[in-house]
């Protein structure tokens, strides 16, 4: 992989509303939001906000040989450097909204999610956009799917309690900036 820091500082000068940090995600702060996943138990994961790929690469490292991530991302630079940098066959790189997810998913044949893992900035989406992304998340995942976040803001946390039963959450200091951690299961398909 090589370096894409110069992607997300030009993405983010370009529009910060729509990208979480100007600065890719610390291998500190992958570990502790990916540690504590079940590789195994991972067919399909979908990443919403991929950015620089970060969090991408990462996953692609732990994931199985026959397993498929779906990186969902707005922004057209962000989703050209993916395509270039990365030639590994079971990344699918969609340029859209993750709002959109679950038709993703159907165009490219996909059945349910095992896991979505999203940094998208939540505090600086509107309520309605958040909350169809979520509710739209609950959909597009298994019922034994889970969600994982990466946040600056808390704005996340009431839209994970509406869409899904269990949360379990934490704070990574060694980022920059410090992001709050969250975990969830059980998602609800009727909020």
């Amino acid at each position: 992989m090589k370096d894409t820091g110069w992607v997300a500082l030009s993405e983010f000068l370009r529009n910060p509303g729509a990208v979480g940090s100007a600065f890719p995600a610390s291998m500190k702060m992958v570990d502790h939001l990916l540690g504590p996943l079940d590789w195994s138990k991972i067919a399909l994961l979908i990443e919403y906000g991929p950015g620089s790929g970060r969090f991408t690469f990462e996953i692609l490292r732990r994931m199985c040989p026959d397993a498929r991530l779906m990186a969902i991302e707005t922004g057209a630079e962000f989703a050209r450097s993916l395509r270039s940098d990365c030639d590994d066959h079971r990344l699918i790189v969609v340029e859209g909204s993750a709002a959109q997810v679950n038709h993703h998913l159907g165009r490219h044949g996909l059945g349910q999610a095992d896991f979505v893992v999203t940094g998208l900035p939540f505090s600086t989406l509107g309520p309605a956009e958040g909350d169809a992304i979520m509710r739209e998340t609950a959909l597009a995942l298994k019922p034994s799917g889970q969600l994982a976040a990466y946040q600056m803001r808390t704005a996340i946390r009431p839209l994970i309690e509406r869409h899904f039963s269990d949360l379990r959450d934490a704070y990574e200091w060694w980022n920059i900036p410090p992001c709050h951690l969250y975990w969830a299961s059980g998602p609800n398909r009727n909020a």
